[in-house]
């Protein structure tokens, strides 16, 4: 099914455009995916070191503020990724670092579900400065930056492990 997708989407606009038939698109896509990873991770990072207890004399609410801008950067991201996957998408399906990589998008947003759906999030909003915030969202932001850090880390691998395991 997903082989059928990604041929599929190779042989739109989009997969020749991305594929080499506008040699500018892949270049491009890759400064804009930076741009939103940059968005993404700048954000929401920031908001993780807070609640593990940096920084502790900003509020927690202004900072919580920015989370919008770190959804941009994710869809940012979705949107340059697709673009990417559209020009090679065998490059990525059969690469176990591109997996990894969603594996750890996947296990992400998960942790930023449980974040929010336990109600955390409205709890520690409430904090202010210098306060301390629970240990279960401190866990949560530790697992959060050590989960983007891997996004970035299998994503910057993937042209240079490949298909080695």
């Amino acid at each position: 099914m997903i082989a059928a997708f990604a041929n599929w989407l190779h042989a739109t606009s989009l997969g020749w455009a991305a594929g080499g038939g506008l040699p500018w698109v892949e270049p491009a896509c890759k400064t804009v995916h930076f741009l939103g990873l940059a968005l993404l991770i700048g954000c929401a990072g920031l908001y993780d070191l807070r609640l593990l207890g940096m920084a502790k004399g900003l509020a927690l609410g202004p900072l919580q503020r920015l989370m919008p801008f770190a959804a941009l950067g994710f869809l940012i991201n979705l949107a340059t990724g697709v673009v990417m996957f559209a020009g090679s998408p065998f490059q990525y399906l059969e690469n176990v670092t591109f997996w990894l990589k969603m594996l750890f998008i996947a296990l992400a947003g998960v942790n930023v579900l449980a974040f929010y759906l336990t109600g955390l999030a409205r709890q520690v909003a409430a904090l202010g400065p210098g306060q301390d915030v629970p240990v279960s969202a401190k866990l949560i932001a530790a697992v959060s930056l050590c989960l983007w850090i891997g996004v970035v880390y299998w994503g910057r691998m993937l042209p240079f492990i490949g298909n080695a395991f």
